[in-house]
């Protein structure tokens, strides 16, 4: 059976139709083939950390080549992504209506799009910030599009856990943007994100395990069960926290930021905790409230950013 023909009620394949279609609705979903909501989390970890790296406001300038060089790469990536995983796309009810399930995007339209990103993302990095930020943007946008679409994700439920590395490289790059160097306070916040990452995506997982189940996508939750992925989670997370208190004591950041990590990690230990005794007394469907932790992730990340980019200032 193709994906075509196993594909959920309701979605409608028009290949090749993209060229027939309004101008608005069309550029709405090359947008959509960047996924825009990913790359404001890429980026919340890339700013804050140039503020980290200057000692104060970095300029503004390349902050703004920065962030366009950002999303040009991790678009790239993600357009290489869903031109790749369209068959699995189709057979899934949450990623059924991407422009290239629904025909609103060509499968050749999107792989051209997606390489041409790839290929402005690093010669704009290169001649706009440094070679060293557009070698590690490259190395995000491989890691992503080959290690994890193309190798890990139908082949081990691992697949996050590795594949995720390519969600941390922006800290990387914002730091050598400002610096063009590394430091470990880079590396710090790299592993804070490395493991943040599974914890991040199984809750969601949890919620979406029979998609990714009629898919064929080894996703923990699918291979594994529930409460083998809430204790997973519980591990990563006291792990996370841990490392993210590791800049004080380094001298890289102050009270502020140590205030902020220990209260919002706090609170995420709680829910971890807290979903992890929900899978162990067995409960399932909505009263599981996974969604809980997947969407105080993205608050916890967002505040402790923040906090990187403020403590400078408060030192």
């Amino acid at each position: 059976m193709t994906a075509v023909e196993s594909r959920p009620a309701g979605v409608v394949l028009t290949p090749n139709s993209g060229g027939q279609r309004p101008f608005g609705a069309r550029l709405k979903a090359f947008v959509a083939l960047t996924k825009p909501r990913i790359i404001e989390l890429l980026l919340i970890t890339t700013v804050p950390v140039m503020f980290l790296a200057e000692g104060g406001v970095p300029d503004l300038w390349l902050v703004l080549v920065t962030c366009v060089g950002g999303y040009l790469s991790a678009g790239g990536a993600s357009a290489l992504n869903m031109y790749i995983d369209r068959d699995i796309d189709a057979l899934m009810e949450r990623t059924a209506q991407r422009p290239l399930v629904t025909g609103m995007v060509s499968p050749r339209e999107g792989l051209v799009f997606g390489l041409s990103l790839a290929a402005v993302s690093t010669v704009w990095f290169g001649f706009l910030v440094n070679w060293l930020s557009a070698a590690l943007s490259l190395g995000a946008l491989l890691l992503y599009v080959v290690g994890y679409t193309m190798i890990l994700k139908r082949r081990t439920a691992q697949n996050i856990v590795w594949g995720g590395i390519a969600g941390c490289m922006p800290v990387l790059i914002g730091w050598s943007s400002v610096t063009n160097s590394m430091s470990w306070a880079a590396v710090i916040l790299f592993l804070v994100m490395f493991f943040w990452t599974p914890p991040h995506y199984w809750p969601l997982s949890m919620r979406v395990q029979d998609d990714y189940a009629r898919a064929g996508v080894p996703m923990l939750p699918v291979v594994a069960g529930n409460l083998v992925v809430a204790r997973q989670i519980v591990l990563y997370s006291w792990v996370m926290v841990g490392v993210s208190l590791l800049l004080t004591p380094l001298g890289y950041t102050g009270w502020f930021y140590t205030a902020v990590a220990l209260l919002a990690g706090g609170l995420w230990l709680w829910e971890a905790h807290g979903l992890h005794s929900r899978a162990k007394a067995g409960v399932v469907g909505g009263k599981l409230k996974e969604m809980r932790l997947f969407h105080w992730s993205i608050t916890y990340v967002s505040l402790l950013f923040v906090a990187v980019a403020v403590d400078p200032f408060l030192r």
